[in-house]
């Protein structure tokens, strides 16, 4: 890691699971096929968090719950916080969820940071995610996408930065900023802007096309995920 840095990744979406306890809450075949979906998980983000995590040495925190019972990278009180699979759970139920799944990820990636903050590094925190390639059927058309608060000069530096570094070693793929979704809206990296007020703090969501994940695209898979990696190897040695 380049003098200076602190990397923390982590993958708030890397699995479908649902404990025992809540089963009963996806018994419909809706709801399972839900969670098969895009709806219940982010297909690849792990793959990439820990190629991420391995690279630069960085913590990797992982949440392998399902959104579709808690979303770890909604605030408390948010109206997606909760499904509509799990909104009707009783309130000691909802309680179990917030203390057992959702508060220890966010508690773990904030003292990760916090650690990392505590030599004087800026710190840079990826949230590795992924998205479906059509939504509503509208075709996204983007490959990579980097989520960050365009009011805060250092993500958006680095942004812009690791949109050019991808474009002139892998120019075949399609960076957006800010696609498919703002970097400003709710989510982990916001609140942590919040609460760590520390412009030292850097709270990137990487967004990677499910596409790639597809049996014929496994070459162009694996080198994507290569590019992401030394791209942002390049920018930070050099910043």
């Amino acid at each position: 890691m380049a003098k200076g840095w602190g990397v923390v990744v982590s993958c708030e979406h890397a699995g479908s699971q649902i404990p025992s306890r809540f089963r009963s809450c996806f018994q419909s075949d809706g709801a399972r096929k839900a969670l098969a979906s895009h709806r219940g998980w982010d297909p690849g983000s792990l793959a990439l968090g820990r190629r991420l995590s391995k690279a630069f040495g960085a913590p990797l925190v992982v949440n392998h719950i399902s959104r579709l019972l808690v979303e770890v990278n909604r605030s408390p009180g948010h109206s997606q916080l909760f499904s509509e699979y799990s909104k009707s759970l009783m309130e000691t139920d909802r309680r179990f969820v917030l203390d057992t799944i959702y508060k220890p990820h966010r508690d773990c990636v904030e003292l990760m940071i916090r650690e990392a903050l505590r030599d004087g590094s800026r710190v840079l925190h990826v949230g590795s995610h992924s998205f479906t390639p059509s939504l509503n059927g509208e075709k996204r058309n983007a490959d990579i996408g980097f989520l960050y608060d365009p009011s805060r000069k250092a993500e958006k530096k680095l942004c812009i930065a690791w949109q050019a570094a991808l474009h002139e070693s892998g120019p075949e793929f399609r960076v957006r900023r800010n696609y498919p979704y703002l970097g400003s809206a709710d989510g982990l990296t916001t609140y942590l802007r919040k609460t760590l007020r520390t412009p030292r703090y850097l709270g990137i969501e990487l967004e990677v096309n499910q596409r790639f994940l597809k049996p014929e695209n496994r070459r162009v898979w694996s080198r994507l995920q290569e590019r992401i990696v030394e791209s942002l190897r390049s920018i930070i040695i050099h910043d």
